[in-house]
C-alpha cells in the first residue's frame, strides 16, 4: 500500500515532505492505475502560500489536496528550518513531468494535457513526441480565457473519460489550475496535475532559468526581468506575504 509522505505546515499550506524520487514514485503508483477515486497533485511555491495567507478558500483547496510537494526553493528553505528531521527537496512541476514522460516501464501511464494556447499545446505535441516517443499521449484540451460553464466542464470531463487518461497535466495558471485539478479529482479517476508554466518550458516557447538560479532561489528575478508586467504583482506582492505567512504559522 503506497503511504503518503507525511504532511507539514510552512506558511498557511500543508505540504508534504519529501524527496524528488519519493514524489516521482506517489506520482507514477497513482498515475498507473484507472480504478477508484482520483488524485489531486499541487507543487506550491512562495506565491501559492502568499495567495492562500490572504483567500481562506483557496487556502482550504489547498489543504484538501492529496499531495501537495515544494515546488519552489525558499519552501524547501523554510521546510528545512522548521522541520529539521524531514526530508526536504525541490519538486518542481516541469521536472516532474518530464521525468513521469520519461518514465521506464510506464505502458498503463495514458497523459492528457489541458491548458494553454493551441500554439503553444501544438508545440509541446511535437516536443513531447521528439523527447519522449514512449509515452501513451491520449489528448489534449485548450479552453479559453473565461470561466467555463457547467455544461462545458461536463463535455471536459467526458472527452477525458472517453481518452483512457490516468494522468491529466493542467496548466492553467495559479490559482486557476489548483481549482481545477481538485474538481477534476473528485470526478474522475485520474492523478490530475497542477504544473503551471510546464507546458511553455516544455515546448520550448518560454525559456527557463539556469540551473544555478533555481538552486541559489533567484529563479523569480530572472522571470521578472523576461515577463516584468505579467510577473511584477506576483513577487513584489507576493514575496512580503510568503515570509509573513512563513513567519504567522511558525511552529
Amino acid at each position: 500500500m503506497l503511504e503518503y509522505p507525511p504532511k507539514f505546515r510552512i506558511g498557511s499550506i500543508d505540504f508534504n515532505a519529501a524527496s524528488f524520487d519519493e514524489a516521482i514514485k506517489c506520482i507514477l503508483a497513482k498515475a498507473a492505475v484507472r480504478d477508484g477515486g482520483g488524485t489531486s497533485f499541487h507543487f506550491a511555491n512562495a506565491y501559492n502560500i502568499a495567495l492562500a495567507e490572504n483567500d481562506v478558500k483557496y487556502q482550504e483547496v489547498m489543504n484538501q489536496g492529496d499531495y501537495v510537494f515544494a515546488d519552489g526553493t525558499p519552501v524547501v528553505w523554510a521546510g528545512r528550518t522548521m522541520f529539521p528531521n524531514q526530508t526536504w527537496e525541490r519538486v518542481y512541476g516541469p521536472d516532474v513531468m518530464a521525468s513521469v514522460l520519461g518514465a521506464p516501464d510506464s505502458d498503463s501511464v495514458r497523459h492528457y494535457f489541458l491548458g494553454s494556447t493551441s500554439h503553444t499545446m501544438n508545440r509541446l505535441q511535437f516536443q513531447l513526441s521528439r523527447n519522449f516517443p514512449q509515452a501513451r499521449i491520449v489528448g489534449y484540451d485548450c479552453p479559453p480565457f473565461r470561466n467555463p460553464t457547467e455544461s462545458e466542464l461536463r463535455m471536459r470531463d467526458e472527452r477525458i473519460r472517453e481518452s483512457g487518461a490516468t494522468v491529466v497535466w493542467v496548466g492553467l495558471g495559479t490559482p486557476k489550475q489548483d481549482l481545477e485539478v481538485q474538481r477534476l479529482a473528485q470526478n474522475l479517476p485520474v492523478a490530475a496535475m497542477a504544473v503551471g508554466a510546464a507546458f511553455d518550458f516544455l515546448a520550448g516557447t518560454v525559456p527557463q532559468a539556469p540551473r544555478w538560479m533555481h538552486k541559489s532561489g533567484l529563479e523569480w528575478s530572472y522571470r521578472l526581468a523576461r515577463e516584468p508586467q505579467r510577473l511584477a504583482k506576483r513577487y513584489f506582492w507576493g514575496n512580503p506575504q510568503f515570509l509573513k505567512s512563513v513567519v504567522k504559522h511558525r511552529p
